[in-house]
């Protein structure tokens, strides 16, 4: 199953102000794109060539670092634009808003941690909030890697490679998780991810 880039599920000026039509232009466009052509390449005559992006990210995890990178930036991607929407952020209800109060005590100190995680990534990487063994938690990971390969489901990431917010905020990461954070996140898919993983 060759990899293929989906559509925004927006407009690409639907962001603004906290993410530019010439971000996503830039980051959807063309990296993403580049994830999924040179996913493709890499599959070819391999073991993975027929396999679900799940098992290939986790499978590839540790063995050929070339597919990894691409198929794990593409995993990525794919939620990273579900994750946003117009008029997204703030703090969620239901189901997930109660997950997050019992896992970290309060809103307040997920989207702290979430925060911190992501402003402390050295270098490329992603902030996750993941399920693990029934509980949420707050993770970061370097360049394309995810909680798949550490026994955990992801339902919110945020990238922190310098394509994804420098167009916008320049050398300001924290701004822009704030930002992430305030305006964007799209609650309703991370809870129906939540509800998926949490079963």
């Amino acid at each position: 199953m060759p990899f293929t880039l989906p559509e925004l599920p927006y407009a690409y000026d639907a962001l603004g102000p906290y993410m530019s039509k010439e971000t996503l232009e830039f980051h959807h466009d063309k990296h993403h794109q580049a994830y999924v052509t040179n996913g493709n390449n890499l599959l070819k005559g391999t073991e993975f060539e027929d396999k679900p992006l799940e098992e290939v990210v986790k499978g590839s995890f540790g063995k050929n670092a070339g597919l990894f990178n691409n198929a794990g930036q593409h995993y990525n991607h794919i939620h990273f634009w579900k994750w946003m929407k117009p008029n997204g952020g703030g703090k969620p209800s239901g189901t997930i808003e109660k997950a997050l109060t019992d896992s970290f005590g309060s809103f307040d100190k997920f989207k702290e941690d979430f925060i911190a995680a992501g402003t402390t990534q050295f270098g490329s990487g992603w902030a996750w909030l993941a399920v693990k063994n029934g509980k949420i938690e707050v993770s970061k990971t370097p360049n394309g890697e995810n909680p798949l390969v550490h026994g955990a489901t992801p339902i919110l990431g945020v990238d922190v490679w310098e394509h994804s917010y420098y167009i916008d905020y320049r050398n300001r990461r924290p701004d822009y998780l704030k930002a992430f954070v305030e305006n964007l996140v799209n609650w309703d898919y991370v809870e129906e991810l939540y509800t998926h993983a949490a079963k």
